[in-house]
């Protein structure tokens, strides 16, 4: 049996989400009140749930399947590593880590209806009670100090409402000499793809959005998400100034998307 969701009542808004000082954030293109933006992003993610592994098969054709492979390779996976995935809502990572010979994993989501559908995989493919799914916030993890060994964030972190919160975040729960592993869109580094990504992203991502999941403005705050988010070195300065070392970032698919790798010393 999988074990039931833990559910620190993410619907509701959290002091985590910010704005008590009413600041605004980035929500894609607009900027709204920072108190909002974790229930908007909530609201996206919960919309599109139930298609979004075969959303991301088909805006990505597939290569998004690398990407987490090279996640994995560089984790290096062992039995007695206890891995926190963020944002992994549907299992992907977690079901790979444990493929790969990785311990147990806590998968934590802000969206209960994504964790739905991790949990159903998880109860299709009879797999053990090594996973625990936990609804809560990457700002604010029910999660002890210096607890687990590996911590991961795949196409997630672009979307919390304060990124340097959740580096906070992911710095406390490790242990001395864990591991912090980001997979996030990135900047393209290749000269001309830029242009070819933007349209393809702006103009055929929301389509393919539209007819998969009957929702186009979920995929086109997702593409415009991708674009606020920070460069690879200014995003490396960050994990820096959260207080992690040995920063190294790849370029995966000439920088459509980029591995961020950093330890807590």
């Amino acid at each position: 049996m999988v074990p039931a969701m833990a559910h620190e009542d993410a619907r509701a808004p959290s002091a985590s989400a910010g704005g008590e000082d009413g600041s605004s954030v980035d929500f894609g293109f607009r900027r709204v009140a920072a108190k909002d933006k974790a229930g908007m992003v909530r609201a996206v993610f919960d919309s599109v749930a139930d298609r979004y592994d075969l959303m991301n098969d088909l805006m990505s054709g597939g290569i998004h399947r690398l990407w987490k492979a090279a996640m994995i390779d560089w984790l290096q996976p062992r039995a007695r590593m206890h891995l926190l995935d963020v944002g992994g809502g549907t299992g992907d990572i977690a079901f790979r880590f444990r493929n790969a010979g990785g311990g147990p994993v806590t998968v934590a989501d802000i969206n209960y209806e994504m964790l739905k559908v991790g949990r159903g995989r998880a109860e299709k493919e009879e797999r053990g009670g090594a996973l625990t799914w936990l609804c809560a916030d990457a700002e604010r993890l029910p999660v002890a100090d210096n607890s687990v060994d590996a911590y991961t964030i795949a196409f997630c972190i672009r979307n919390v409402t304060h990124i340097d919160r959740a580096l906070a975040e992911a710095r406390r729960v490790l242990k001395p000499g864990g591991h912090f592993l980001c997979l996030e869109f990135s900047r393209v580094a290749l000269p001309l793809m830029d242009r070819l990504y933007d349209s393809y992203s702006f103009r055929v991502l929301p389509a393919i959005g539209q007819v998969v999941t009957g929702n186009a403005d979920a995929y086109r705050y997702l593409a415009e998400s991708i674009r606020r988010f920070p460069q690879q070195d200014r995003f490396a300065r960050m994990i820096a100034e959260a207080g992690f070392d040995l920063i190294r970032y790849r370029n995966l698919s000439g920088g459509i998307a980029a591995l961020h790798s950093a330890w807590r010393i």
